[in-house]
């Protein structure tokens, strides 16, 4: 177990500054995704008076690079000018107003920026306040779709090992992180898991194509099987994020999608994690060429800025909800804040840099110097998998290279990354015994020099 790093340790210099708002904070605020017990001494709270770019700065003056982009929503950096412009000229103008019934011009015209960037046939779309909220959307929509056009059987969903997709019960349900979902098993539907296409678990001298041709015989079984009892098939392109950046080749999607037309069944993309650039495309289905039926977006979607996220879907699936009143086929899911005008505006803003900057070449310049940063751990006898899709990096903490052999949870060998990063003024957040690397768009190459070299440190701690 990692010794306890003192409240008053070297990297918080006035105490007193921040450790009012820490006690003040451990009397009432219970954290997400913590176990608050850790806030006693073994983990630092860091209180943070404000941000500007990818830095944070606590109420010492101590400053933080976002290595992880605040839990993979922010874009563009904090504080971003035209994002804050544009939320203050919503202000004056409308903070909300119902969506059931009325409408304002920032959820039109995001609306019309949306379908515009998306994959061309995704033409509605339906709002919702987080990312698990979306999936929820997306799955009723689609089992409702089917009993609305006569397919009642159709009710059941097929996700992937180690998929991650929220942790409301629905979202849980179709994920498959243990670590979130054990506890609530007696709580949630049975969906059908078919063996993930993660590139990390291909043999030796196979490709990610042949690797994720090979891994979507398992899905083809399934669908071949249980179509008539499918609604869905639910994936994150790409990227399994939560389950340690797990990465695959753009083929399963591909295969996927024919498979889903061939069988009847609908394909749900969760892009609220890697959409937005974060693979190198716009979204990640660009780079398999395909349109699903659903797509969930969020995080990314407001630049980091306010709760929103979106489900766009076809106007076939729209059209199946589309009838007389007494017909009660409408699609009656609400949230009272959907399509929020503050989030919307921001939302505008953050496609509107997208429009006016180059960001995808940026990043692309960007990924090429972390791939180059990243290279040597590749040789690290602790280190297996190092990995990268767009501006997403990661490799796996390992006792042996050779074998893959895991260190036991239990260690939390990731910890110790976490808080030797703090001391050098960087927030990394190790996935267990991944560290990963998923920043804002406004960093720089000597900032990505900076969170390697400290992961490089980490990594030397925590493994001696």
């Amino acid at each position: 177990m990692p010794e306890p790093l003192p409240i008053t340790a070297k990297n918080d210099p006035d105490a007193a500054a921040n450790a009012s708002w820490r006690q003040r904070d451990l009397a009432h605020v219970w954290h997400p995704c913590t176990q608050m017990k850790d806030h006693d001494a073994l983990v630092p709270m860091i209180p943070i008076r404000s941000a500007t770019g990818p830095w944070l700065t606590d109420f010492a003056g101590q400053r933080y690079l976002d290595a992880i982009s605040s839990w993979w929503v922010n874009l563009f950096g904090h504080a971003n000018p035209r994002i804050n412009a544009a939320v203050r000229a919503q202000l004056d103008s409308l903070e909300h107003v119902i969506l059931a019934g009325f409408t304002h011009e920032p959820v039109v015209r995001l609306s019309e920026a949306l379908t515009a960037l998306a994959p061309q046939g995704l033409n509605r779309c339906f709002y919702a306040d987080n990312g698990s909220s979306a999936v929820e959307v997306a799955m009723k929509m689609s089992f409702h779709y089917w009993r609305n056009v006569g397919h009642t059987t159709k009710r059941r969903f097929v996700t992937l090992s180690g998929s991650y997709h929220g942790e409301t019960l629905g979202a849980l349900a179709v994920g498959n992180v243990e670590l979130y979902k054990e506890v609530y098993k007696p709580l949630l539907m049975e969906v059908l898991t078919v063996d993930s296409p993660d590139a990390f678990n291909r043999e030796a001298g196979m490709s990610e194509a042949d690797w994720a041709r090979r891994q979507f015989a398992k899905m083809e079984s399934v669908l071949a099987e249980h179509a008539h009892e499918i609604a869905a098939v639910i994936i994150e392109p790409l990227v399994q994020c939560a389950t340690g950046m797990r990465m695959y080749d753009p083929l399963y999607l591909e295969l996927l999608r024919e498979a889903c037309d061939r069988h009847q069944v609908h394909l749900i993309a969760d892009e609220i994690a890697v959409g937005f650039g974060r693979t190198g495309t716009l979204f990640a289905c660009e780079q398999a060429g395909i349109r699903p039926d659903l797509m969930c977006l969020s995080k990314g979607l407001t630049g980091g800025y306010l709760p929103l996220s979106v489900v766009l879907t076809t106007d076939s699936i729209y059209t199946a909800f589309y009838d007389e009143y007494e017909k009660l086929n409408a699609f009656l899911h609400s949230h009272s804040y959907t399509g929020n005008a503050l989030a919307c505006a921001a939302a505008l803003a953050t496609l509107e840099i997208f429009r006016d900057e180059p960001v995808l070449e940026r990043n692309r310049a960007l990924a090429r110097h972390f791939a180059a940063a990243v290279a040597p751990f590749a040789d690290h006898p602790h280190v297996a998998g190092v990995r990268q899709r767009g501006m997403i990096t990661a490799f796996d903490m390992v006792r042996d290279r050779t074998s893959r052999e895991p260190y036991p949870w239990q260690e939390r060998r990731g910890l110790r990354v976490y808080r030797h990063a703090l001391t050098r003024g960087v927030l990394l957040r190790p996935i267990g015994n991944v560290v990963y690397f998923m920043p804002p768009y406004v960093i720089e190459p000597e900032h990505i020099d900076l969170m390697v070299e400290v992961a490089r440190e980490g990594l030397e701690l925590a493994c001696a």
